[in-house]
Parts: structure tokens; C-alpha cells; sequence
């Protein structure tokens, strides 16, 4: 039997991205956050380099990967690992959405994640036979929540948790004996400081111990390695391991030029230097066009998004927007605390940005 999953949201945006398309001068697309600037040329000739892969990859990650990994985290993220906290993953959507069934849980088992969040949380934890929950607050865990999901920085509304609230939620987690962890991919893009945004990982946050805490990572965003697949997972060994096993016996293998690749991307930080300026320039010119346009924009402090209201139901601004030839995301595509907003993305072109801005002085006058 098939499973029963929800449909798929972007699929309801066909109507709106027709309109939008109409426009004399073509779509805006601000929807979906996916990369727009070039791969790295660093990143490319690693990939390049590593073409004649005839032998099966290792699961793992090579060990130069696994120590790439390690040092990246005691750079960028002020966290001490050793290789055998980290492991590669086929992306950071793979595992969100696989994680329950990895750990094994099943009808009974709560899964947590934001009351803001991706779909695919709730969606792993439907393909897993489990329950998702949506609660930002620790204190309302119930006991049969297994797996907590946090988001941090926050798709689609660019939150920020601050050290005090993952000490809190972590501290939870293990008196339920639930595995926590973060989704970070975002933490780069911090608007709010020069600094990345705080780990879980960080022994602020969890003491002496990794234990049943995971941080999860993806270079699609800061990179522009989507199309690449590349991303992993760090945290408590023992996880780790059960994961690493559950994985061979899966074959979910990231290929061994996409491996060589990342070590290529997590050594190098000038291009992430350069990415994340290309967003602050964007975000800069987008953000101001839209509040003339009657658009207030709450929290938003880091990632790719503004999270956008004028105090409507978001499927209404979303028709406006698309009259005018911008296609944005609908905030209950994230949960009905999301209902008055949009999602508007930075991942467009510095032209389309700038087609964006004219065309939202339309709405201001």
C-alpha cells in the first residue's frame, strides 16, 4: 500500500507562477531557494579531478573527507569533533526525511519539529509510521517524542536560537530520551553579525556530552552545491554509528567525486565569503522595496528568506505578486502559524532582483 503523504505544496503554486510568467518582461521567481550563482571554480575542478571513480565510494567519507568535516566545524562553528562524530550525507533533505526511519521509529513515537518549518520534517516522520508535532516549547514535549527537529537559522522566517533555548531543548530531549537534532544549513548567512550563527554542538549548549545530540549541515546554500548532493551529519558517536550502519545496508552513498568536491568547498572560505555578500547585497535592495510595498518583514536575521505579511492570508499576496509577475511561496505551505505570510527568496539573479524592485514600486504608489 502507498503510503499516505500529503501532496506536495509547490504543486498548488501552478496557477500563481502561470500569472506570474505572463509578464511582459517574465517571472521573478522568488519562490524556491535554490542556487542561481555559479558552482565554485575551486569546487569544479576537484570534481573534475576525481572523475575516474570506478570503485565503490566509502559510506563513511573518505578520511580526508571525515577530516575536512572536523576541521570545518572547529573553524566555522567553533565545535570540537573527531572523525568519528561526522559522517557525509546525499544532501541534508535526504536525511531530514529519513532520520526516523534510521532510528527505527515507528506508530507510537512523536516526532518534534517547529510550528514554523519545512514540510519535510512532518513528512519523515509520516513516512515513518510516526506522529510529527509541531511545539517550539521544550516544556511541551510529551513523553513518547523520540526524534526532536530544530531549525536554526530557520527556514522560511530566518530565526535565530540563541544558545539558552538549545540548552533548554537539549536538556529536554535527553530527560525524554529523545535524539535532538539541528537543521543549520543556513548558519553562514547570519545578517544580525559577521559571526556564524550558535551550534548545537557548541559545550555551551551541551555540557560535557554529545549524547543523543545531532548538527546537520549542507553546502548546497552557502557553496551553490545543490545540484551536488553534498552535506553531512555530526554529533554523538554512538549515533553516528547506527546511522553509518543503517546507511551501508541502504547504499545511501554520496559519490566519490561529489566526496573530493566537498573537501574542495569546506577548504576553501573565500567563495563563501563572496556568496554570502552577493545575498547581503540582495537582501539589502529587496528587503526596503518590499516594506514601501506595505510588507512587514518579522524575524528574518539569517538565511535565504524574508518572511513577509500585510496582514492578509499569504495566498492573497502571493496573487498580487504573481500580477505583477514575482512568484513567492505562501506561508501555510509551513504550517498554519505561517498562514498571513510569504516567503520571499534572495536566490535570483542581480537583474531579476532588480526587476523585482521596479516592479514592487508599483504596489507602493
Amino acid at each position: 500500500m502507498a503510503l499516505s503523504l500529503p501532496d506536495f505544496p509547490w504543486n498548488s503554486l501552478a496557477p500563481a507562477a502561470e500569472r506570474a510568467r505572463a509578464h511582459p518582461d517574465g517571472i521573478v521567481d522568488l519562490s524556491v531557494g535554490s542556487p542561481v550563482d555559479a558552482t565554485p571554480e575551486v569546487v569544479r575542478d576537484a570534481l573534475r579531478a576525481a572523475t575516474d571513480a570506478h570503485a565503490y565510494p566509502q559510506t563513511a567519507g573518505t578520511p580526508a573527507l571525515r577530516e575536512a568535516i572536523v576541521d570545518w566545524y572547529a573553524r566555522r562553528r567553533g565545535v570540537d569533533v573527531e572523525v568519528a562524530n561526522v559522517m557525509p550525507t546525499i544532501g541534508s533533505k535526504e536525511l531530514v526525511a529519513l532520520l526516523p526511519t534510521l532510528l527505527g521509529l515507528g506508530e507510537g513515537d512523536v516526532v518534534v519539529h517547529p510550528t514554523v518549518a519545512y514540510p519535510t520534517y512532518a513528512v519523515g516522520a509520516l513516512i515513518a509510521g510516526a506522529t510529527p508535532l509541531p511545539s517550539d516549547d521544550p516544556e511541551e514535549w510529551p513523553a513518547a517524542t523520540r526524534l526532536v527537529w530544530l531549525n536554526s537559522p530557520g527556514n522560511p522566517d530566518g530565526h535565530v536560537d540563541q544558545l539558552d533555548y538549545l540548552r533548554r531543548a537539549v536538556t529536554r530531549a535527553r530527560e525524554l530520551g529523545a535524539v535532538i537534532a539541528n537543521d543549520e544549513c543556513y548558519a553562514e548567512l547570519n545578517w544580525a553579525g559577521e559571526e556564524p550563527t550558535p551550534c548545537i554542538l557548541d559545550r555551551r549548549v551541551i555540557g560535557d556530552s554529545r549524547r543523543l545530540t545531532l548538527s546537520v549541515y549542507s553546502l548546497s546554500k552557502q557553496s551553490n552545491l545543490a545540484g551536488y548532493r553534498a552535506a553531512f551529519v555530526a554529533g554523538c558517536s554512538d549515533l553516528i554509528g547506527e546511522l553509518l550502519e543503517a546507511r551501508k545496508h541502504a547504499g545511501l552513498i554520496p559519490p566519490a567525486p561529489v566526496q573530493a568536491a566537498m573537501i574542495a568547498a569546506l577548504g576553501d572560505e573565500t567563495h563563501v565569503a563572496l556568496q554570502r555578500e552577493r545575498y547581503r547585497e540582495r537582501r539589502a535592495k529587496l528587503r526596503p522595496a518590499l516594506e514601501a510595498a506595505g510588507f512587514r518583514i518579522d524575524a528574518s536575521d539569517a538565511g535565504l528568506y524574508l518572511w513577509a505579511t500585510r496582514g492578509e492570508h499569504g495566498r492573497t499576496s502571493v496573487d498580487a505578486l504573481a500580477e505583477i509577475g514575482i512568484l513567492v511561496t505562501p506561508g501555510d505551505f509551513y504550517g498554519p502559524a505561517g498562514d498571513e505570510f510569504v516567503r520571499i527568496s534572495l536566490t535570483a539573479t542581480d537583474e531579476r532582483i532588480a526587476a523585482a524592485v521596479a516592479r514592487l514600486a508599483s504596489l507602493a504608489n
